[in-house]
Order: C-alpha cells, then sequence, then structure tokens
C-alpha cells in the first residue's frame, strides 16, 4: 500500500487494531453462523475481498487510511474463520496448531524481512507498517494465531471466555507498558504484540458476543461501531499527515 494511505505506529494505532481484533473476532463468527457461510466457505469471499481492496488503493491518491483499516478487518474475520475451521471442523490439537502456526509466521516475517523489507530499513522507512504482499500473510497467520491462543485459555484452560480476558489482556498491557522506548517498531516485538492483540480479541470478543451479554449479531454491530468512531473522532497529528504526504 501507499505510504499515504498507512497509519503511523502511535496509541490511536494500538487501540484501534484492539478494536479491530475484538470486531473482526465478532465478524469471523457473523460470517460462520449468522450469514451460514461456515468456515471454509466464506474464505474465498474474503480473499476477493482484499484483492479488490488492495488493487483499488493503488490508484487512489487521496490522503486516508480506509484501505488498511478494511484490509486489517478482512484479515482478521478470514483469520478468525481459518483458525475455527483448523481447530474446530478438522479437530487439531490447539497446542499442535500454536506451535506450527507460530513458526510459519517466523519463517513468513523473517523472509519478508530478507526479501523486501530490509531494503527500504537504511531508507528512513518503517519496515514495521509495510502493508505489501508479506506483510498481509503475516497479518493472516499472526490472526489465526492468536484466535488459537484465545480458544486454548478459553476452553482448553477451561478459564472460559472471560477468564482467559482477564489473564489475557493483562498480558497485552504489559507488552505496551515495556515498549514504552519505541521497542513495538522492532519487528519481532511488532509480531509478537499482534499476536496478543489477537489473542485478547478473540476472548473479549466472545466474552461480549455471549448470550448472557449483547449476543453475536448486536455484539457485531457494537463493536464495528466503536471500531469507525475511534478512527474518525480520534485523528493523527497533523505532522504525521505531512510526512505521509510528501513520500
Amino acid at each position: 500500500m501507499q505510504r499515504i494511505h498507512l497509519p503511523t505506529l502511535s496509541a490511536r494505532y494500538w487501540a484501534a487494531l484492539c478494536l479491530a481484533s475484538i470486531f473482526g473476532a465478532n465478524m469471523g463468527d457473523f460470517f460462520a453462523r449468522d450469514v451460514g457461510l461456515g468456515h471454509l466457505a466464506g474464505l474465498p469471499f474474503l480473499a476477493l475481498a482484499l484483492v479488490v481492496v488492495v488493487v483499488s488503493e493503488r490508484f487512489d491518491r487521496s490522503i486516508h487510511q480506509v484501505y488498511y483499516w478494511t484490509a486489517v478487518i478482512i484479515v482478521r474475520t478470514g483469520a478468525t474463520n481459518f483458525a475455527d475451521f483448523a481447530c474446530g471442523d478438522l479437530k487439531l490439537p490447539r497446542p499442535f496448531v500454536i506451535a506450527g502456526l507460530a513458526a510459519i509466521l517466523a519463517v513468513a516475517v523473517f523472509a519478508s524481512w530478507q526479501f523486501a523489507w530490509r531494503q527500504t530499513s537504511g531508507k528512513g522507512e518503517d519496515t514495521t507498517l509495510r502493508a505489501d504482499l508479506g506483510y498481509w500473510i503475516s497479518m493472516f497467520i499472526a490472526g489465526s494465531l492468536g484466535t488459537v491462543i484465545g480458544d486454548y485459555c478459553s476452553h482448553d484452560l477451561r478459564l472460559g471466555d472471560g477468564g482467559a480476558s482477564l489473564l489475557l489482556v493483562p498480558v497485552l498491557a504489559l507488552l505496551f507498558a515495556t515498549a514504552r522506548n519505541g521497542l513495538l517498531r522492532s519487528l519481532p516485538y511488532y509480531w509478537m504484540t499482534i499476536v496478543a492483540v489477537r489473542a485478547a480479541g478473540t476472548t473479549v470478543g466472545d466474552f461480549v458476543a455471549g448470550r448472557n451479554m449483547l449476543g453475536l449479531p448486536l455484539s457485531t454491530l457494537v463493536t464495528g461501531a466503536l471500531f469507525v468512531a475511534l478512527l474518525a473522532m480520534w485523528n493523527e497529528p497533523a505532522a504525521s499527515k505531512v510526512v505521509h504526504a510528501d513520500t
């Protein structure tokens, strides 16, 4: 994606990503259950939607972040369904899936660094938000991994969605607190935090969407509205927009 369509790694970015993770978790379940596409049938439609977003973005020269955040929601929705397909439909053991996805994510990030991101690191560009093919592949894998971790804490550890949220949200908060010195711009730490955001978002999303809370349709609507409202009301600093506009 063009830099004029990318956010900066600020508090706004991470707050929006946390809401996107909760919303995307609900969207994945809504697609699979309420729309009736199941965990697998909806993936081709989501892949097509992502292609449309990425291709359309190349022809737009206006400064905004709609394409990036739309792609984030699409990828997060697909990751939820893929994780549920692997551990639900195929009944693969969650520890096995977690180990496999963690290894694949490490390979994907390393390969992207070696063949694409390292070439721009010396030019002053932010390699953590490249938003190219390698980035979206890594984001999908990280989303799937985080979903499985969240479900593992809820189901395998028998903490329930509420208990798992009480475990994972403080872990995520600790990652943010530890990274105050700019550690989030380190690729390994960035992707570890992305996985933690996805894991916590899964359990929080499932908890809010529970029958004793909002229910899935209303939870999807509410979390989606909160996500859009946050992006609309919390603008990035003007300096960041100038930097993106000049590149």
